[in-house]
């Protein structure tokens, strides 16, 4: 009886021991206070100030003036630029892609990161298409091809997220450099490479693979998410790409989704070209037709091509029987904010912001306060044509996604109705 009892308590206090084994892998030896902190990494939220204390980042400040910088970057001259684009995400899914630097690992960090991004590309670039490449095994894997359908797109890659083995750069390449010889010339032929490893396993010289894409004039950008690597740098540099590395997810954010606004135009593509468009009607509901681009029997819905008279799914697209480029007219329109972008607004000097009675209380836009608590006046910005002041995130937003400046157009639209009165 006395033997069964210790026994019971031996295999009690081993199971203990494995247990707090198994914590201190999990936390990797921290504390559970620590890995809270470890976790969330908060340090890297204060700053110093002038006179030594600590005091939290002010991210809103921060964010919007890498927004002005972006913004003077992109509106500092007129530059001819590509509408109609062809883009090929390639995602990294090598065993670097499952390290845990990037919580809970870099390949879910990565595959968040894409999702939004394709939502904000077809946003920005609705004549253009997106296809999705995956790396690992040393092989490289066509998951999605061309296509104008984010959910599409969103749904597949969701679905295939596991890593193993490593990546071969040269089967990237060669795979996508493919791909986009098949695609018009009008077209502009993009590749977005997330890249988490280190090195490349490739099966032959991957210097000529870079030559070849150069002379198809594929624009290569790399984002790396451990650390430089050279040959990610060349390949950027050879075919007029860029290449980065992420400090974090925030940064990576921002690197991936400055790849959204159409790049300027490479020379040999910068010639105007008419290109032949389609405008499809909405099919009627109810009615039973064979779709072009599943190849199967679908009930109402999708569009009818006005050329061959073709069932397609979603739009902007090609028709797969008479190869007609068929887009709305909503998508169209939506392309010019590129061609005519709204002009950066200008910082209110700290003079104007020193005097009240110079500055209005509330953001011609959303007529929120301009005051900060205590009526001291917060940032703000000015229209150089209109003259009316909004708030950081007003602006953001007009020349983000509004397009429009609210105070030019209601100046526009009170000078129309009182010459139509007069």
């Amino acid at each position: 009886m006395l033997q069964k009892e210790s026994n019971d308590g031996e295999r009690r206090f081993n199971r203990e021991e494995e247990e707090e084994d198994d914590d201190d892998a999990d936390g990797r030896g921290h504390d559970a206070w620590e890995r809270t902190y470890a976790d969330e990494r908060s340090w890297e939220s204060l700053q110093e100030d002038e006179s030594g204390l600590l005091r939290p980042i002010d991210n809103k400040s921060l964010y919007h003036a890498q927004y002005r910088r972006r913004l003077r970057t992109t509106t500092a001259a007129r530059i001819q630029k590509g509408l109609i684009r062809y883009l090929y995400i390639m995602i990294d899914l090598s065993r670097a892609a499952g390290e845990m630097d990037y919580k809970p690992s870099r390949m879910v960090v990565v595959a968040r990161q894409v999702e939004a991004f394709i939502r904000e590309f077809f946003d920005q670039n609705p004549l253009s298409q997106i296809g999705i490449v995956t790396l690992k095994d040393g092989v490289a894997h066509s998951l999605t091809d061309l296509g104008g359908s984010p959910e599409s797109h969103i749904k597949v890659l969701m679905g295939k997220l596991t890593s193993s083995g490593d990546a071969s750069l040269q089967n990237g390449l060669d795979l996508v450099q493919s791909l986009l010889n098949q695609i018009p010339t009008y077209g502009h032929r993009e590749v977005l490479i997330l890249y988490s490893a280190l090195s490349t396993c490739d099966p032959g010289d991957i210097m000529e693979t870079i030559q070849k894409c150069k002379a198809s004039k594929v624009r290569c950008s790399v984002i790396g998410l451990s650390a430089e690597v050279y040959i990610c740098k060349h390949l950027c540099q050879e075919t007029g790409g860029s290449y980065s590395v992420a400090l974090d997810e925030s940064h990576l954010k921002e690197l991936v989704f400055e790849h959204a606004p159409p790049p300027p135009a490479i020379a040999e593509f910068a010639v105007a070209n008419l290109i032949k468009m389609g405008f499809p009607q909405r099919a009627a509901e109810g009615v039973i037709s064979i779709c072009s681009c599943h190849k199967e029997a679908k009930v109402g819905g999708g569009y009818t091509c006005p050329r061959c008279k073709a069932r397609i799914c979603d739009l902007p697209t090609e028709c797969q029987i008479c190869g007609l480029t068929l887009v709305s007219s909503p998508h169209l329109a939506r392309s010019y904010h590129h061609l005519f972008p709204i002009t950066p607004f200008d910082d209110v000097s700290p003079s104007v912001l020193s005097d009240p009675r110079h500055l209005p209380k509330n953001c011609f836009g959303c007529q929120q306060s301009l005051l900060n608590p205590g009526n001291m006046p917060a940032s703000c910005v000015s229209c150089p044509k209109c003259k009316q002041y909004f708030c950081l995130d007003c602006d953001i937003y007009i020349h983000e996604s509004l397009h429009n400046c609210p105070g030019c157009e209601s100046f526009r639209h009170s000078k129309s109705v009182s010459t139509a009165g007069g």
